[in-house]
């Protein structure tokens, strides 16, 4: 979406209109979705942080005054997913090995993916999932959340200070021990990882 068509499509909802409010709904669903996912670990439990986000961001969009909306909405879903976390009153988990819709495990998950890889390879990427998946579950949850949204979501420093309604100080120090301890964690299989997870530690 265009910043500018954005930015009337944002205009427009806080005036009332709902189309438009449905427009920005259907730009953003699977990235608030997959932010859900990713800390809560349940698909029905994400489907009704989705829901009940952007249900809050409808309510409260009078309160947007600019800025990077995705990172406004990725706040209000963080915080509503950290709600749904004390309610359960469980940590949040990261699942590497995602199920589909009829409960099979999804060999990899997109950002993980590596299609060019053969049955050897699979098996080396299958451990290191594993891996992944015991070291961040390790975390905790707003050090999970600061890996999440610059690693996985691929916000920067100011749009994840945004979401995570942090200092970019806290951010940047929260996501840079985080990737210490992930480095930590994983230094048994260090010279396995792709690149694009060895950054996890080596990028602060």
């Amino acid at each position: 979406m265009k910043v500018l068509d954005e930015s009337i499509l944002i205009q427009d909802a806080q005036n009332g209109d709902l189309e438009s409010f449905n427009r920005l709904v259907v730009a953003y669903q699977d990235l608030v979705y997959s932010q859900a996912y990713h800390l809560l670990s349940e698909q029905e439990s994400a489907e009704d942080a989705t829901q009940d986000a952007f249900i809050a961001a409808f309510k409260h969009l009078k309160s947007f005054r600019g800025g990077s909306f995705k990172a406004w909405l990725l706040r209000i879903v963080t915080n509503t997913c950290y709600d749904f976390l004390r309610r359960q009153k469980r940590r949040p988990t990261q699942p590497l090995e995602p199920q589909n819709d009829d409960d099979e495990e999804i060999e990899s998950p997109a950002w993980l993916a590596d299609t060019t890889a053969g049955p050897e390879e699979k098996m080396v990427q299958a451990e290191l999932r594993r891996a992944l998946q015991h070291c961040l579950d390790g975390l905790p949850g707003e050090f999970k959340a600061a890996v999440v949204l610059v690693d996985i979501q691929g916000l920067d420093y100011e749009e994840a200070a945004v979401a995570m309604g942090k200092p970019l100080g806290t951010v940047k120090s929260r996501l840079a021990r985080a990737r210490f301890r992930m480095r930590d964690c994983l230094k048994d299989y260090w010279e396995l990882l792709p690149l694009a997870i060895r950054q996890l530690g080596e990028r602060i």
